[in-house]
């Protein structure tokens, strides 16, 4: 065995025997950190030179009982602080689901209530839709009638009066008018239909849920940037669906926690339970009118533990391989 590595193991063990059997000792509070150099040690003081560095505080046994942070640089803050910007955006997302969450419970009794509710909406959708192409085949056989009358004038090679030419395209006019109104109420019709799909699907995991547990400052990222805070940026809608279903993939691998929300913004599962727990969040924030950012969150137990784990290489190297991933991933699927 080295000799360094041997020092460093009887270091160990001689402060462990002295923690446990050292009573003056047991009145102070002990503390062990590593410098730059590699080296270990151990005191109940921390030198001003090495408080820079994390350390890790012991109780009389020898255990971690709290974990000290190293000091931040001045980039490592930077970057916290743009951390903590995406989350502030993330959980207006999250209080925005939360807060529609209670609304459609209060609103429903129970899945037959929104079914009956949809089922009314649709149909009064689908009556005015009806209604105006009503009106359609209306004008169009008005503007059939203008124009016979017009071609009659013309075959007796008379003038067409300017009125009934000033009919013809007032007509045309309310038939073209008329063909986009049921367009968009067509559009709308599918665009309420999708939503009302997704609510069926959320009411129903959240009552199942219920169910269940009873018994028991925007720009877009630099790619160093976007690795250490789990950003990925969309180049169009397209590719940010695409980026949307990957990612939900990723999220239901490193995450240790169950499925919480699933909608087209927010993708986030249980919190952590447990102090080994990793639950991960994605949401989709808006950079401006047009462009998107993908912003994967790790969140563990508020606990001494579940901050080391959250502060660990484990939980860095996720954050890392998010964006990296999605890439792969959409090159393998352009192939």
């Amino acid at each position: 065995m080295p000799i360094a590595l041997l020092r460093k193991y009887l270091s160990i063990a001689a402060v462990t025997l002295l923690l446990c059997h050292a009573p003056e000792i047991h009145a102070k509070k002990m503390y062990r950190w590593v410098d730059d150099q590699g080296n270990t040690y151990f005191s109940d003081q921390v030198p001003p030179e090495h408080a820079k560095h994390r350390r890790e505080a012991l109780n009389q046994r020898g255990r971690v009982i709290d974990v000290i942070e190293k000091a931040k640089t001045k980039e490592e803050l930077e970057l916290e602080q743009r951390l903590n910007e995406l989350r502030e955006a993330q959980e207006k997302i999250i209080q925005k689901q939360q807060n529609y969450d209670k609304v459609l419970l209060s609103t429903f009794r129970n899945i037959d209530d929104l079914l009956l509710s949809i089922k009314n909406k649709t149909r009064t959708m689908e009556a005015q839709i009806k209604a105006t192409e009503g009106n359609l085949n209306r004008l169009k056989s008005q503007l059939s009638g203008q124009q016979r009358k017009a071609a009659a004038f013309e075959r007796n090679a008379q003038r067409v009066p300017e009125s009934l030419l000033k009919d013809i395209r007032s007509t045309q006019e309310q038939i073209q008018q008329t063909e986009i109104a049921i367009s968009r109420q067509i559009e709308t019709l599918n665009q309420v239909k999708k939503e009302d799909d997704a609510d069926v699907e959320r009411y129903l995991f959240l009552t199942q849920s219920r169910t269940d547990t009873q018994p028991k400052q925007h720009k877009i990222p630099s790619i160093k940037e976007a690795n250490e805070l789990g950003l990925f940026y969309c180049e169009n809608d397209h590719q940010c669906n695409q980026a949307w279903e990957i990612a939900r993939a990723f999220v239901t691998f490193h995450s240790t926690t169950g499925p919480d929300i699933d909608t087209d913004k927010l993708i986030m599962t249980r919190s952590p339970s447990k102090d080994s727990d990793l639950s991960l969040s994605l949401s989709k924030i808006a950079i401006s009118d047009v462009d998107y950012q993908l912003f994967l969150d790790i969140r563990c137990r508020d606990s001494s533990l579940g901050r080391e784990l959250c502060a660990s290489q484990r939980v860095s190297d996720i954050r890392s391989a998010f964006r990296p991933y999605i890439n792969d991933a959409l090159s393998r699927s352009a192939e």
